[in-house]
């Protein structure tokens, strides 16, 4: 065996530290300058400055399980003619309630505007100033 035939049984090994000058040479791996080019730089996430943005509620919060009516003015009854019978599936047949679900929460008249043509309203919520209104006209209101 000669000199340049010699090895180590264990290699020599030494943990590379970033930013200390030295074999890596000028900006020892972290780029160039800036904020990330820095000691201890942190970038805040994206989701975070999003959830900052949103208000903060506060108090047990939960979706309403009454179930609310659809709403009818007094004035787009008048529209249907004298005599007519006002229920929620005539309502839906007319396209003045869209969706079937509005048939299953009830439809509730309101008194805004005016009406001059007597019909009947039934199976359907009424307001005191709708009922007064539709009974002025000469028409009736039938709770059931």
């Amino acid at each position: 065996m000669q000199i340049h035939q010699l090895q180590r049984h264990t290699p020599n090994k030494s943990s590379k530290l970033v930013g200390r000058g030295g074999r890596r040479g000028k900006t020892s791996g972290r780029g160039h300058k800036g904020q990330k080019a820095r000691a201890g730089h942190s970038i805040r996430p994206e989701v975070r400055d999003m959830i900052k943005k949103i208000p903060k509620l506060r108090g047990y919060n939960f979706k309403s399980f009454q179930v609310k009516p659809v709403v009818v003015n007094v004035s787009l009854l008048e529209t249907f003619g004298k005599g007519a019978m006002i229920t929620p599936q005539f309502l839906f047949d007319k396209g003045i309630i869209t969706t079937k679900a509005a048939l299953l929460s009830g439809v509730k008249v309101l008194g805004t505007g005016d009406i001059t043509v007597a019909l009947t309203v039934k199976g359907c919520l009424v307001s005191k100033r709708a009922a007064e209104k539709i009974t002025q006209a000469g028409g009736q209101v039938a709770l059931a």
